[in-house]
């Protein structure tokens, strides 16, 4: 198997096991202890702790359905890029607001940098502000 190969695994990994489970041990393994996410949300720590609580501290306990779907998966040198879908059931607080029932789906897109098949860099996009919006909204 090439680099590139186990860079896409890496991330599958990372976006099935970590995001979709919650996974510790998975977590402590993927992620390279120079990790900088360039697109960290304000207020949240660039590095990997920042990204560990952004996941079992926000996301999870707010949608504890959550699901991650694949829709794209591109990768080039030392670089992977997704393109996903994060589904789950609004049933614990998301940022203040407190828990609805309803049914989301967060777009994202992220490009991952990897050092040895360990993520490196993050950079990402994503509809959680208009997902947060439409909750508030009822």
């Amino acid at each position: 198997m090439n680099q590139t190969d186990i860079n896409k695994r890496a991330v599958m990994r990372f976006n099935m096991d970590v995001i979709g489970k919650g996974d510790a041990a998975a977590f402590a393994e993927l992620f390279d202890p120079d990790f900088v996410n360039r697109t960290a949300p304000p207020g949240m720590p660039p590095g990997k702790d920042g990204m560990w609580n952004t996941i079992v501290n926000v996301l999870r306990p707010a949608f504890p359905d959550l699901t991650v779907e694949i829709l794209d998966q591109f990768a080039e040198g030392d670089r992977v890029c997704t393109r996903k879908i994060i589904r789950g059931t609004h049933k614990g607080a998301l940022m203040g607001i407190a828990p609805t029932g309803k049914a989301v789906a967060i777009d994202v897109i992220d490009i991952v940098r990897l050092r040895d098949g360990r993520y490196l860099e993050h950079w990402g996009m994503n509809s959680l502000a208009a997902v947060v919006a439409q909750l508030k909204a009822g």
